[in-house]
């Protein structure tokens, strides 16, 4: 549950980490981890970035980007569901009409 940027923020420190300690990795399989790494609702973005884009050459920052463009989207379609959700909900009244002419009127204007 936490956002792209404090993903890559950790993964980042861990792969400092591993670089100091003497392991380290090549573009690709980085960004082959981190779209390993994604939860099962990001499957359709990660099959549409395999697919559009070379992993060999695809820079890490440019993925970074990608994903969280992504994430700002599936937020504001959230957003939009929510709102459409929430409903206004009137409260009917009856009033007296003094007479019949009024009640006359009222039904041609709500016809109209």
């Amino acid at each position: 549950d936490e956002c792209i940027s404090d993903m890559f923020t950790r993964f980042t420190a861990i792969v400092n980490s591993l670089k100091n300690l003497g392991k380290s990795y090549s573009n690709q399989e980085l960004v082959r981890k981190i779209l390993r790494c994604l939860p099962r609702s990001w499957t359709p973005k990660v099959m549409a970035i395999e697919e559009a884009k070379d992993l060999s050459t695809l820079p890490l920052e440019q993925l970074l980007g990608s994903l969280m463009t992504h994430e700002t989207t599936m937020k504001n379609h959230e957003n939009v569901e929510v709102k459409k959700k929430k409903s206004i909900a009137f409260k009917a009244s009856k009033e007296d009409s003094e007479s019949d002419e009024d009640g006359d009127v009222a039904l041609i204007t709500s016809k109209f």
